[in-house]
């Protein structure tokens, strides 16, 4: 039978000037819905794993869109709460080259940015699940968002469901009175899982020193917080906008594993790769042993490369020719 996963975040709007314009160049915006939560299990459901993603809508036609995209990808709505008037959005200009890339948000005040813990009832969520996986965003977004994270956290760890956290944050959206330091640590001690950095662990918990390796850095991460397993992030080389390099990396309390580099030109859409990695990962964590895992990761990241949009939209066939080592691109036939 297949896994299921339960995913928690904001669900936005996109909206893009056409192919590589700039702002200034736009008569027209496209627009495409993502959030990493989201785009993290419509991942895994293409890859053909049961997921379901939580999250609050507007109760209008821009939140019964929004709901209808996730289930056009496969996912589970029954537990989408609807309340509020407000769709968060964002405006990315897609970058080329040596131009980057341009991203402005627009989510405070949002219905998600409403939501409160008693809205949601994890035990019946999380019931049937075999994973529940979250972000660093989440918390950041306002304290009624961050206590039903910790909620979740909380009530999958009292049910024996592995935890997932892509706990990489930026401090410049944590505006509601609380810091990611103050925040972050109960919600990370919980997890069984961390996707992050060396740099993240030591701005987030002030373990270690600024230079360290990710080695030593995820050591002094599973020191402070005996539950963590494993911790996993990824190195990025950015030759140019349209050339990326990448490797996974993964400490597992015993060893340390690395990938081969995997490298990747020219880049259609960077936006969602992190998202691409942590679902392979959560993937390859529920059928491979680490190695494999932390290579379906890697590669899984690769291919989101190739795709416009927010989510990763390839297939377990895709995902298994590019880990053996197929970088062809040749037709399928």
């Amino acid at each position: 039978m297949a896994k299921k996963v339960i995913t928690f975040g904001e669900v936005m709007m996109r909206l893009s000037p056409p192919g590589y314009s700039k702002f200034s160049q736009a008569t027209s915006l496209e627009l495409v819905y993502g959030g990493g939560e989201a785009n993290v299990a419509i991942s895994l459901a293409y890859l053909g794993m049961k997921a379901a993603h939580v999250t609050r809508f507007p109760d209008n036609a821009l939140g019964r869109a929004a709901t209808q995209f996730l289930r056009q990808h496969w996912l589970s709505t029954e537990h989408v709460v609807f309340g509020g008037d407000r769709m968060g959005k964002y405006f990315l200009e897609k970058g080329a080259v040596h131009r980057s890339s341009e991203v402005i948000y627009e989510r405070e005040g949002s219905s998600f940015s409403l939501l409160e813990p008693s809205m949601v009832e994890w035990e019946d969520v999380l019931k049937d699940a075999d994973w529940f996986h979250w972000t660093g965003i989440t918390p950041a977004i306002s304290e009624g968002a961050a206590l039903c994270c910790l909620d979740a956290i909380q009530t999958a760890n009292n049910m024996g469901i592995p935890v997932s956290g892509d706990i990489n944050s930026r401090d410049n959206m944590w505006k509601y009175g609380k810091t990611m330091q103050e925040v972050m640590p109960e919600l990370v001690q919980n997890c069984d899982i961390v996707i992050t950095s060396a740099h993240g662990i030591f701005e987030m918990f002030g373990l270690g020193e600024s230079g360290d390796k990710f080695r030593v850095a995820s050591k002094n991460l599973m020191n402070k917080y005996p539950q963590i397993k494993k911790v996993v992030g990824k190195t990025r080389k950015s030759l140019s906008a349209s050339h990326q390099r990448i490797q996974g990396k993964m400490w597992n309390g015993r060893e340390y594993i690395k990938t081969e580099t995997l490298d990747i030109t020219p880049v259609i859409d960077r936006v969602g790769t992190g998202d691409a990695f942590a679902a392979g990962l959560i993937y390859g964590l529920l059928h491979y042993e680490d190695k494999e895992a932390l290579e379906f990761g890697s590669a899984a990241c690769a291919l989101k490369h190739t795709l416009p949009g927010d989510v990763n939209m390839v297939s377990l066939d895709n995902v298994l020719s590019l880990m053996k080592g197929d970088t062809s691109g040749s037709i399928k036939r």
